[in-house]
């Protein structure tokens, strides 16, 4: 005989795909959930897998084939351009605009490309378990982002390592996310590790999410992101008197790719909006 537990589950199961079709905000919060329930899962299959070869940069590879199914689910999808450039077997201090942790999986889609690459991030992550743990083994650096010398320092350091393994370098040089369909002013440590080692700014954006989400009103909507890795920048016979003209020059070149993406993913979405709204309305005459 039914128990009455069994009833209330099946109810509950029966009541969440229509609360999703209907409720924005419950969409929202179930795609974030889904987010941090699938990063969550698969670090902790990840951490073991790591400790085989620690803090190796080529471990992110196996997280990024593992977290993509994360992407489809959401209804998140990401198209790479200029992966000729991102693909070089060079090393690139790579300069990328910030607006959602849905970065991440972004960044874990193209990390094959990438092959060889270091994040930095602030070290409040790394306490962001288990997160933060495969993602230390995974040869992430940490840095507190209060100590300012303290974090240059630490990333100088890391030139001569990028230059010998030929790894690329991945830094968010706003600092922090914001999701308000502009690139905001740069932080100068990712470019003093560039100009100090002569190593290439690889300037990369992402265009806008905007339009498919949105904090402040939760809704997080089925997107399309576009990531294009511009052509490196060389710091070649730089000094630290030209840091504000290389911020500068990235930033301008990331501003007109971004603006012209984000009006393309826009205008896909709207018309793809009322593609389906027509299609419904054909349904309901007929």
């Amino acid at each position: 005989m039914t128990s009455y537990f069994q009833l209330i589950i099946l109810a509950l199961l029966l009541l969440v795909p229509i609360l999703y079709e209907s409720s924005a905000v419950f969409r929202y919060y179930t795609k974030f959930c889904v987010y941090c329930i699938g990063i969550s899962i698969n670090s902790l299959i990840l951490g073991p897998i790591f400790l085989m070869r620690p803090f190796n940069v080529r471990n992110l590879k196996i997280g990024g084939l593992l977290c993509r199914p994360i992407s489809k689910v959401i209804g998140v999808k990401w198209i790479l351009r200029g992966e000729e450039f991102m693909s070089q077997d060079k090393a690139f201090v790579i300069v990328a605009n910030h607006q959602s942790s849905l970065d991440v999986l972004g960044m874990l889609d193209i990390w094959d490309v990438m092959d060889k690459c270091t994040v930095v991030a602030k070290k409040e992550l790394f306490y962001a378990w288990p997160f933060g743990f495969s993602a230390w083994l995974g040869g992430l650096t940490f840095i507190d982002r209060n100590r300012g010398e303290k974090s240059r320092k630490q990333l100088n350091e890391m030139g001569q390592y990028l230059k010998r393994d030929r790894v690329k370098l991945w830094v968010f040089p706003e600092g922090t996310r914001r999701n308000t369909n502009e690139i905001h002013a740069f932080k100068k440590g990712a470019f003093h590790t560039a100009i100090s080692e002569e190593i290439p700014i690889l300037p990369v954006v992402f265009s806008s999410y905007t339009y498919f989400l949105d904090s402040k009103r939760k809704v997080f909507d089925n997107g399309e992101v576009i990531i294009t890795t511009l052509p490196p920048i060389s710091t070649a016979g730089m000094t630290s008197k030209d840091i504000d003209v290389l911020m500068e020059k990235t930033k301008s070149q990331m501003k007109s790719v971004y603006l012209e993406t984000s009006a393309e993913v826009n205008a896909k979405f709207l018309k793809t909006k009322v593609s389906g709204i027509e299609k419904k309305e054909e349904k309901v005459n007929n």
